[in-house]
């Protein structure tokens, strides 16, 4: 093989397929708004924390065992939390953690508390937590959990501080204001880390869906110049086998003339499944190989629909190109025989990752045994590419038509 040619395979086969691009290519922007918001959240943390230690220690009467459990239970998971979110380590446990056992706590409340402790516009130092609640929950749980806890967290509290009061009805206004005050900003809370992560998401998917475009444009520029090297050398292989023969004079060189054409032929129908046969071998979602079919299609200007059933799910990118280059020449040969009518590609796919490709068409049909032995397109192209995979094949046609049936499954 001349050096040009070698350094368009190797480029070839360095290529990343589409389907690895997607598979590979990290969650760059959403990584980045998370560690953000984990150290906002630390520091939003730490603040009230500070806070709420001055406001427990300036209020606390005596520390006996229910209160010092009490502090333990809400400062050593918050500390926890903070030292997580800033190190970017075990964040959503231990933002967990502080959610849980701070709600815990806020249930404890009124067995540890003296009822009627306090005026009612004097909060006490459990109530600067509750949104510190709402981020832990924000950046460990789903969003639906999230906007439940910015609702039920700040009724909890009102619940416990009307309970510490004894319900008077002194300590009704004052709790409203501030359980309505912290539903507000938690719901904000959430509602904006909710958008952020939207934003990143939006950011990723794109950046993800243009360098596949990108990987596939580069794919298919290095596919042709691939063949066109290929044919190059095909031409001057077979030409040269050509001069040789008529040159040949003796029975030797006659001889060596048969061995050249019949090694130049060899290669020129091999060259295409050389090709297929190059590249990654990391898996192919299914997405890639309907993208591929309906690709061929335009390609031809055939009116016809690629259905996918069963559940999404990822192959051996060989297996995808042997079987993506087997169906678009049973596509072909539909469009040939049966000028396209009634044409129908289905792409089933399954939990186990059995992938079945099926090309339908209403043409006249044909007879399969009919078939010459100098005719490759079916007995090359698709079943002896299907055997290669160890993936099976199967034809039927009659009158009505002809069904194509392609499938292969890990074993």
């Amino acid at each position: 093989m001349p050096a040009e040619a070698r350094s368009i395979r190797e480029a070839w086969s360095s290529l990343p397929t589409p389907g690895e691009v997607g598979i590979g290519l990290e969650r760059f922007t959403g990584q980045r708004m998370e560690r953000i918001l984990a150290i906002v959240g630390a520091i939003g943390s730490a603040a009230l924390g500070v806070q709420a230690v001055l406001g427990a220690v300036t209020t606390l009467t005596r520390l006996d065992g229910p209160h010092l459990a009490m502090l333990i239970i809400v400062f050593g998971p918050l500390l926890w939390m903070i030292v997580a979110c800033a190190s970017g380590r075990w964040t959503k446990p231990a933002c967990a953690g502080f959610a849980i056992s701070y709600l815990v706590a806020l249930l404890l409340w009124p067995a540890v508390v003296d009822p009627v402790a306090g005026e009612p516009s004097e909060q006490p130092w459990i109530f600067f937590l509750v949104n510190i609640g709402v981020v832990a929950a924000m950046l460990a749980f789903p969003p639906r959990v999230q906007f439940a806890w910015a609702f039920g967290l700040p009724l909890v509290y009102g619940w416990v501080r009307l309970a510490q009061g004894d319900f008077l009805q002194s300590f009704w206004i004052t709790t409203g204001f501030d359980v309505s005050f912290t539903i507000i900003l938690g719901t904000v809370i959430v509602s904006l880390a909710w958008i952020f992560r939207q934003v990143a998401a939006g950011v990723d998917d794109a950046r993800a869906e243009a360098v596949e475009s990108y990987a596939a444009a580069a794919a298919a520029s290095a596919s042709e110049e691939e063949r066109v090297a290929m044919s190059a050398l095909m031409h001057d292989s077979v030409l040269a086998a050509l001069i040789a023969s008529e040159r040949a004079s003796s029975e030797r060189e006659r001889t060596l003339a048969v061995a050249m054409a019949r090694e130049a032929l060899t290669r020129l129908a091999n060259t295409e499944a050389s090709i297929a046969q190059e590249g990654s071998d990391e898996p192919v979602r299914r997405s890639r190989v309907v993208t591929e079919l309906r690709r061929t299609l335009s390609e031809h200007g055939a009116d016809a629909v690629v259905e996918e059933r069963g559940v999404p799910s990822q192959l051996p990118g060989r297996v995808a190109r042997a079987m993506v280059l087997a169906a678009r020449q049973a596509i072909t040969n539909a469009l040939v025989h049966a000028s396209g009518r009634g044409l129908h590609v289905v792409v089933e796919t399954t939990e186990r990752g059995r992938m079945t490709l099926t090309v339908l068409d209403a043409g006249p049909g044909f007879d399969l045994d009919g078939i010459g032995e100098d005719r490759l397109g079916i007995r090359a192209s698709i079943l002896a590419r299907m055997a290669a995979i160890a993936g099976t094949s199967r034809i039927e046609s009659d009158a009505q038509g002809t069904t194509v049936e392609l499938s292969w499954e890990p074993s």
